[in-house]
């Protein structure tokens, strides 16, 4: 069965064309949610400075258990942990592991699919050109060249695939380090915050030992 090159180039075409709308997609909803998780953030950061100020040595923020965002849950989960008191150093360690886990999954969701498509963009639009030009050489084998502006036309339309595929590949790239380093700014203030409330918790065991030594 002969391969039909004209479709597969006008198909990988529209697969780049299709890759740029879901790169689009992803980036856009990255944005809103990074940006949600950025008001949040401030929330959690005043409620830590607030319950510092009131008490420095035993500061206990509250957060809301329901909160429809994953970064104040987490710290929630945490307090919970941290008012046991007794709770054992390696507890403690493990859900602050396990919880900086669960928000820095939540926060590089979907990341991977922007690196796929400017991994596989490049290559997509090399196969797209390469198959344009078999098919224009083929077409001049069977009729000759009667029309050397034939020929520029179809290598031209050939290159565009190429064309296509590495500003596909650009345009990934730019989002994917723009969300990229915009997520790693917000795990490194989400594990601060843990660092922040673990010392707290451990200014309470200490109170705590010391209330039993006497």
């Amino acid at each position: 069965m002969p391969i039909n090159r004209e479709f597969l180039h006008a198909a990988s075409i529209h697969l780049l064309y299709a890759g740029m709308v879901i790169l689009t997609f992803v980036i856009v909803e990255r944005l809103v949610f990074y940006f949600y998780l950025t008001a949040r953030r401030a929330r959690i950061a005043k409620a830590l400075a607030l319950a510092v100020a009131q008490d420095p040595a035993w500061p206990q923020p509250q957060f809301d258990k329901s909160a429809a965002d994953v970064m104040t849950r987490a710290m929630s989960e945490y307090m919970d942990v941290q008012r046991e008191g007794n709770a054992p150093r390696e507890r403690v360690e493990d859900v602050s592991t396990a919880l900086f886990l669960r928000v820095d999954r939540k926060i590089n969701r979907g990341l991977w699919i922007l690196d796929t498509i400017v991994t596989a963009a490049p290559l997509l639009g090399l196969l797209g050109t390469i198959l344009g030009i078999m098919d224009t050489f083929n077409a001049l084998s069977a009729g000759g060249i009667s029309d050397p502006g034939a020929v520029s036309r179809g290598i031209g339309s050939a290159l565009f695939a190429t064309a296509i595929g590495i500003g596909t590949a650009l345009y990934g790239l730019l989002g994917y380090n723009i969300l990229h380093r915009f997520g790693e700014s917000l795990s490194d203030e989400f594990k601060s915050f843990l660092l922040e409330a673990t010392l707290s918790g451990q200014a309470r065991r200490a109170e705590m030992r010391g209330q039993r030594a006497a």
